[in-house]
């Protein structure tokens, strides 16, 4: 069976356009041969059709929207993985092993939209800055800025960065445009940074809608377009033919990782929502409801004895949690969930996402089916529990706490894990051998970059071996 994969239209790096160049250098200068011979006559094509009616050109409205696209360019520092024994020093100094580097430079390339000239808030990806020590931002002009780095959502793949502009240097911001008003067949412009070459526009049309379950991010609502986008384009605009912003390019699907003509890109005001969170908070405070669903299949939507099943999307409400938000407003396994807030909701995927990107403390208004008849019902959206500590329910991990590693946090860029902030002496954790600070970066040979993650591992088995970071070493423990 063939398979297909997803790729994030990513930072590109360096080398990799060094050896594309290298590769492609022949077939460059016969292209530029041919352009050579052929000048002439492109000087020569009309402006006017037969008529004496001008000809369309997308041109005036590239020259107002391509100023707010950005190329991004990284540099950041990887800690490489060794053999615990090329750390020893009496082992190297026995087999007369040099010091081994314990760090090497990295350096990508990616793309971002100036979103508020005024403040200077650019938008990217996530992944086009995750760990980078330096940021550089280099505009349409040629100039270039150090940016620093506002906030992160690696959940939707969503970044926010900021640079402070120069008495030379005028930003223009792209207005933001209602994704939710987006159509299929709606034109749609890419503009982005591909293989490093510098600003690129190509063009195509939505090709679909809310397309999820791709398994890229947490939260999922792409418009698929088949504008081409390439690895460089992370980051970058997707543009409505009236210069609005719509999307934030961010994966493709391919076999080789180019472009096939299946982009996706996340949408303006899924973004919009993020940043205004990362503006305010430096982080996504994200609202839960308390419920799980699923699709409204049409199989179900007989089982529930809907007359129009073939006719009718939603969510079915399968788990109710108790004390929480869908509790207190009335909601009930087995309602099914029709619109939210207003708008239409298409299946479970949807329904995770709205909720996802809601405030703690907002009110929403949910449409249900039960039993044939619609309700109203109002919910108060609850904060998500443990968010950034975690006490572990495993027999063999009680009295030991775990947290995420915080921006602040001179491992924040070094490793992904979890920390052990809090551990009682005594308890079942210390007597297997963890200690405070340190990180655990897998469980069961499953990597764990965050309490999520974490949780997720270690509720699998009874059992558990942990990965385990400490100081400038590392070991394994075996929980049973």
């Amino acid at each position: 069976m063939k398979t297909k994969t997803v790729y994030k239209a990513t930072a590109y790096p360096l080398q990799k356009t060094i050896k594309y160049f290298r590769f492609h250098f022949l077939v460059v200068l016969s292209l530029s041969l041919l352009v050579l011979v052929n000048v002439n006559v492109n000087a020569a094509l009309p402006v006017l059709d037969s008529q004496g009616n001008r000809l369309p050109t997308l041109a005036p409205m590239l020259e107002r929207a391509m100023p707010a696209v950005v190329n991004i360019a990284t540099s950041s520092t990887i800690t490489i993985q060794q053999n615990p024994l090329l750390r020893d020093p009496f082992f190297r100094r026995f087999f007369d092993i040099p010091d081994q580097p314990q760090t090497r430079r990295s350096q990508s390339l990616g793309s971002g939209v100036v979103v508020d000239a005024e403040k200077g808030y650019i938008l990217t990806n996530n992944h086009v800055i995750d760990k980078a020590d330096v940021i550089m931002v280099t505009f349409k002009s040629g100039h270039s800025l150090k940016a620093k780095l506002i906030g992160t959502d690696p959940a939707t793949d969503i970044a926010v960065i900021q640079v402070t502009p120069t008495d030379d240097l005028i930003l223009t911001a792209l207005p933001l445009a209602n994704s939710d008003q987006l159509r299929v067949g709606d034109f749609a412009i890419a503009i982005g940074n591909p293989f490093g070459l510098g600003q690129t526009v190509t063009s195509g049309i939505v090709s679909a809608l809310g397309r999820s379950g791709l398994g890229i991010e947490g939260y999922e609502d792409f418009i698929q377009t088949d504008a081409s986008i390439n690895p460089g384009n992370s980051g970058g605009a997707l543009v409505s033919l009236n210069g609005k912003l719509i999307g934030i390019n961010t994966a493709i699907l391919s076999k080789s990782g180019g472009n096939v003509g299946i982009g996706f890109a996340i949408p303006i005001n899924m973004a919009n929502a993020i940043m205004q969170q990362l503006v305010t908070h430096g982080e996504v405070q994200r609202g839960k409801l308390g419920a799980q669903a699923q699709d409204l299949s049409p199989d179900l939507a007989k089982a529930f004895g809907i007359s129009n099943a073939d006719k009718i999307t939603g969510a079915v409400i399968t788990q109710v949690d108790s004390h929480s938000a869908a509790e207190r407003a009335g909601l009930k396994a087995g309602d099914i969930v029709i619109r939210f807030n207003g708008k239409p909701v298409r299946n479970a995927s949807v329904l995770r996402n709205r909720v996802g990107l809601l405030r703690i403390g907002e009110r929403v208004e949910l449409v249900v089916l039960r039993e044939g008849q619609r309700k109203t019902l109002v919910a108060k959206v609850a904060g998500e529990q443990n968010l950034n500590q975690f006490k572990a329910e495993h027999p063999r991990l009680q009295g030991a706490t775990f947290s995420n590693i915080t921006k602040g946090s001179p491992l924040y860029k070094q490793i992904k894990g979890v920390i052990v902030s809090g551990i009682e002496r005594g308890s079942p954790a210390w007597m297997a051998g963890l200690r405070k600070n340190d990180v655990v970066t897998s469980v069961n040979r499953v990597p764990v970059g965050n309490l999520q993650d974490f949780r997720k591992a270690s509720n699998t088995s009874p059992t558990l071996l942990l990965n385990i970071r400490r100081k400038s070493g590392s070991l394994f423990l075996y929980l049973q």
